[in-house]
C-alpha cells in the first residue's frame, strides 16, 4: 500500500485554471494527491494539522546554473560578456566532479529551503554526471543537459568539437532521461548563439524534436551580445532560431532586446520565455518586455540565473523584482500578483512540458507542496494571498517541503542532503578551485 498523508486546515493556494484558494484538507497518497477538499474524514498514514501554513504548489524554476553555485559572489559588477569571459567560463574550466557535486548540492539544498521542486538547469562543458547524481539523490525533480559550445574563445576546459558536443549530449540523454518515473529529465542546451557554430546550433534542433525534449538556451539577453548575434548571423537571435528550424520546444532565457518581429515569432511559434529579473538587473542587462509578452498570450516562467549575477536562488526574490520593476515602466497594474505566482509556478511546469504533472494543486497531479508559514511579523496582516506571496514572504517562511510524494524538507531541516556536510566542504573546495583558475 501507498505511504498516506492527510493534510488538515491548511490555506491551500491552488493556481487551478479557477484559481481557487480555500481552507481545507488534502490528501497525498504514494506521490499523488489523491482527494481535496474543506474536510476530509479518513485515515492516513501520517496526519499534519497545517492550521499555521499556506500551502502552494512547489515553485518551479525554469532557468538555473547549479554549476556557477559555489562561485557565489565571486563575479560583481560586470556586464554579461566581460562576467562570462572574465569569471564565469575560468571557474567553470577549473571544475572538477567533486567540485561540481559540491556546487550542485549547496544549490539543490537552497532551492528546497526555499521551497523550489522542479527546476531547469544549465551545466557546464564537463562533468554532467556528476550534477546528474546530485539531483538524482536530493529528490529534486530537474530538467538538466550539459552545455554545449563549440566556437569561440575559451577556457581549455571548455572546448569541444561540434561531435564531441552532440555526442556527449546524447550519451547524457540516453543515460538520464527519464530516471525515476521521469523525475529527471533532459533538455539539449547550447549555451548561446555566439559560442555555438550554426551546425551546431540547427543539429540541437534536429535532435530536440527526435527525442521530444527541451531546447534550452539564452537569448537576447544583452545588447551588445545581441548586436553580435546580427553582426555574426545576419538576423536576430530569435530570428536566427527561426531561420535554423530550431524552435520546436524552444526556451529562451531573457529575451530583453526583442523587436516587434521577434515578440511576433516568440508568439507564433509558442517560444518559451525564462525572465531571470535579479540577474538581468544585476548584470546591468535591462528589463525584458514581460507584459507585453504575457498580453500576447507567450509563456512566461521565472528562474534565478546563476549565484554569481543573483546572488542567490529565492523564488520569492524573483517573483517580488518580476512585479515591481515593470511598474514604473507599464503602470502598477502591469504585473499583478496572481500572474506573477502563475510564472513561478503552472508557466514554469507549462514551460517543462509537465502542466499534467506538477504546477498547481489538483488530484491527480504530483505532490509537490511547499508549506509556507503564515503569521509572520513581515508578512501580516493580508487580505489578499497573492499579494502576500508575492511581495512580503521571505524564503526562510518555508517550513516543510514534500516532493513527489516525499519530505525533502521537514520543519526547516533538509532530509536528503547533509547540510552541514555541504556547508563545511565549500571553503575548501573553493580554495582548490580559484587557485586552479588563476
Amino acid at each position: 500500500m501507498s505511504h498516506s498523508i492527510l493534510i488538515k486546515n491548511a490555506l491551500i493556494v491552488t493556481v487551478n485554471p479557477q484559481m481557487d484558494v480555500f481552507r481545507g484538507d488534502l490528501l497525498v497518497r504514494g506521490n499523488r494527491i489523491d482527494e481535496l477538499a474543506p474536510s476530509l474524514n479518513i485515515s492516513a498514514d501520517e496526519t499534519i494539522d497545517a492550521i499555521d501554513y499556506i500551502i502552494t504548489p512547489g515553485f518551479v524554476q525554469t532557468h538555473v546554473h547549479l554549476c556557477q553555485v559555489l562561485f557565489r559572489n565571486l563575479a560583481d559588477d560586470l556586464s554579461l560578456l566581460d562576467w562570462l569571459t572574465k569569471k564565469i567560463w575560468p571557474f567553470e574550466s577549473s571544475h572538477t566532479p567533486e567540485s561540481i557535486s559540491l556546487s550542485a548540492q549547496l544549490g539543490i539544498a537552497e532551492l528546497i529551503k526555499s521551497g523550489t521542486t522542479t527546476i531547469m538547469d544549465m551545466g557546464t562543458v564537463r562533468h554532467q554526471d556528476a550534477i546528474f547524481e546530485a539531483l538524482a539523490q536530493s529528490g529534486m525533480s530537474a530538467v538538466a543537459g550539459k552545455a554545449m559550445m563549440d566556437f569561440g574563445d575559451r577556457p581549455e576546459g571548455l572546448q569541444e568539437t561540434t561531435q564531441q558536443s552532440i555526442d556527449e549530449s546524447v550519451r547524457l540523454l540516453k543515460q538520464w532521461h527519464g530516471y525515476d518515473d521521469g523525475r529527471l529529465q533532459y533538455a539539449f542546451a547550447p549555451r548561446f548563439a555566439l559560442s555555438c557554430t550554426r551546425e551546431l546550433l540547427q543539429e540541437t534542433g534536429r535532435l530536440a524534436r527526435e527525442y521530444r525534449v527541451l531546447y534550452h538556451t539564452h537569448a537576447s539577453e544583452n545588447i551588445k551580445e545581441s548586436e553580435l548575434v546580427r553582426e555574426r548571423f545576419g538576423v536576430s537571435n530569435i530570428q536566427l532560431f527561426d531561420k535554423l528550424e530550431a524552435t520546436d520546444h524552444l526556451c529562451l532565457a531573457h529575451c530583453v532586446w526583442t523587436d516587434h518581429d521577434d515578440k511576433e515569432l516568440l508568439q507564433d511559434k509558442k517560444i518559451n520565455v525564462l525572465h531571470c529579473p535579479s540577474a538581468n538587473l544585476k548584470l546591468g542587462s535591462g528589463i525584458a518586455p514581460i507584459p507585453d509578452y504575457l498580453e500576447r498570450g507567450i509563456n512566461v516562467s521565472l528562474g534565478a540565473d546563476g549565484a554569481p549575477c543573483n546572488n542567490n536562488l529565492n523564488i520569492f526574490q524573483e517573483m517580488r523584482l518580476a512585479a515591481l520593476i515593470q511598474k514604473p515602466l507599464s503602470g502598477p497594474q502591469s504585473m499583478p500578483a496572481d500572474a506573477v505566482l502563475k510564472m513561478a509556478t503552472i508557466n514554469g511546469a507549462r514551460a517543462l512540458n509537465m502542466e499534467n504533472q506538477i504546477g498547481s494543486i489538483e488530484v491527480g497531479k504530483r505532490a509537490d507542496l511547499t508549506f509556507i508559514k503564515n503569521n509572520q511579523v513581515h508578512s501580516i496582516p493580508f487580505d489578499n494571498v497573492y499579494s502576500k506571496l508575492v511581495y512580503s514572504t521571505q524564503a526562510n517562511d518555508v517550513e516543510h517541503v514534500l516532493l513527489n510524494g516525499k519530505w525533502v524538507l521537514k520543519a526547516g531541516i533538509l532530509q536528503t542532503i547533509d547540510e552541514k556536510k555541504v556547508l563545511q566542504s565549500v571553503n575548501k573546495t573553493l580554495a582548490k578551485l580559484l587557485q586552479t583558475s588563476k
